[in-house]
């Protein structure tokens, strides 16, 4: 079925008294389909597996009429149904979505309507970190340079209510694996790949489903950023789409990357200085990357680098990310709460100078901990691992370095600051999903913070 056929489908035509489209999921995503349903006359059964899903008195506002069911989800519930529209965090092994494969439903993401309906440009960033980062650092760079930008999706607005606000000059959207997966032409003005490293393995089940998910920010692109770190990214794309690199080695004419003269890394495009990283409000040297991703983006949509780089004077960073809190007693305590997965954490670790106290832990997802360890061990003056997966962590690293072991993180907070001499950074990076012990990586983040501040008081 062609996207227009596909449009026809679930356009203001398709409203009639068996709904034919099914809305799988009633949090965040699911309402904002439902708010777009609803503003375009479309009728849906709305589904969702737990007894008491959250948004679900929301819901029943925004579509009054529309049958709900929650809880235990059977085939009858597929019947009549063409579509389904699902929510990114439900994986292809549920039941109802297998059931509805064998009958030929279509399986769609929000992002697949969002693609069909727009008649604006838009740009789409992923990566398995520092996404956030580069969509907010494009969308600034935008604004600055007297562009009207929108970002959202994985990040901020879901892309469905984006359509809902008056027309920008482009949409920003930060897509992630789950969103990509079941999406099937993105004719982005300009897609970007960051990097890949192993994540949400348990929900892919494989590095190489996802890989295969994140290399869809390629299909139908009309130009894109690619990592010069990543070979296979370069053989997902089409000869004919322009394309500019960045990576941390020094670029080649046309290209990002980082020179170093006198002793000083600089951002560079070919041999041309741009600005000292020093001058960057932003920490990390994963950042230099991040950043050298967004002026890459915002060349390809035409973005005055002088505009581009007053940002990266300017912006300090979003919250959970690499963010500072204090220093106390001659010792930082930085909170990078987003760095969920392994290759996140030893890139805050690497980007810290002097010795580090870390703290890690909660669900691992299938993340390799060895590789952690053998990665860090040299940065770290001892580690306090919390959570779900605390053993597992404590175990690739017993040999290693000092370990300890704590029930809470304000508990974790504590014991790192009889640890941590002064000169020593204090750094929250997980390593893991924080839903053993948290609402998410924002509230663990929050509560790092504020237990900061308490040994501050």
């Amino acid at each position: 079925m062609s996207a227009a056929q596909r449009k026809m489908k679930v356009g203001k035509t398709a409203s009639v008294a068996t709904p034919v489209n099914m809305v799988f999921g009633m949090g965040q995503t699911g309402l904002s389909v439902a708010r777009y349903l609803r503003r375009n006359s479309i009728d849906a059964i709305y589904v969702d597996s737990r007894s008491e899903p959250p948004g679900l008195d929301e819901l029943k506002k925004i579509a009054p009429d529309a049958r709900i069911v929650s809880g235990k989800l059977t085939r009858k519930l597929l019947k009549g149904i063409e579509r389904i529209i699902v929510s990114p965090g439900i994986p292809d092994s549920d039941s109802l979505l297998v059931q509805a494969r064998k009958a030929g439903i279509e399986i769609v993401s929000d992002i697949e309507m969002f693609v069909e309906d727009t008649q604006t440009d838009f740009i789409a960033i992923t990566g398995s970190n520092g996404k956030s980062t580069v969509t907010t650092l494009v969308t600034l760079m935008c604004k600055s340079a007297g562009k009207a930008a929108l970002a959202g999706a994985n990040l901020g607005e879901p892309a469905l209510d984006l359509l809902g606000a008056d027309k920008p000059d482009l949409f920003v959207l930060e897509l992630s694996s789950f969103q990509l997966h079941r999406t099937r032409c993105l004719p982005a003005k300009v897609s970007v790949l960051l990097n890949i490293s192993p994540d949400h393995l348990d929900w892919h089940g494989s590095e190489q489903e996802y890989r295969r998910a994140k290399y869809r920010i390629f299909t139908g692109a009309l130009a894109v950023v690619l990592n010069r770190d990543d070979p296979l990214a370069e053989g997902c794309v089409a000869d004919s789409v322009p394309r500019i690199s960045f990576g941390m080695d020094a670029p080649e004419d046309g290209q990002y990357g980082i020179v170093n003269e006198n002793g000083i890394d600089y951002l560079a495009r070919g041999d041309k200085l741009l600005l000292a990283s020093p001058e960057m409000a932003l920490i990390g040297a994963h950042n230099q990357a991040n950043a050298l991703a967004a002026l890459a983006t915002g060349e390809l949509v035409g973005l005055e680098m002088s505009a581009m780089l007053q940002v990266l004077s300017e912006f300090p960073g979003l919250p959970h990310r690499m963010q500072f809190v204090s220093c106390i007693g001659g010792v930082d305590y930085i909170n990078d709460s987003k760095a969920t997965n392994v290759d996140a954490a030893i890139a805050s670790v690497l980007s810290v100078s002097g010795q580090v106290v870390l703290i890690a832990g909660g669900q691992g997802k299938g993340g390799d901990f060895d590789h952690l360890a053998h990665s860090v061990h040299q940065k770290l003056r001892s580690a306090i691992v919390v959570g779900e997966d605390a053993e597992l962590i404590a175990t690739a690293l017993a040999d290693l370095v000092p370990v300890h072991r704590a029930a809470t993180l304000p508990a974790a907070v504590l014991e790192a600051s009889t640890l941590a001499h002064a000169g020593d950074t204090v750094l929250l990076a997980p390593a893991c999903a924080s839903f053993d012990q948290f609402e998410n990586f924002k509230r663990r983040g929050e509560q790092f913070c504020d237990s900061v501040r308490e040994l501050a008081a």
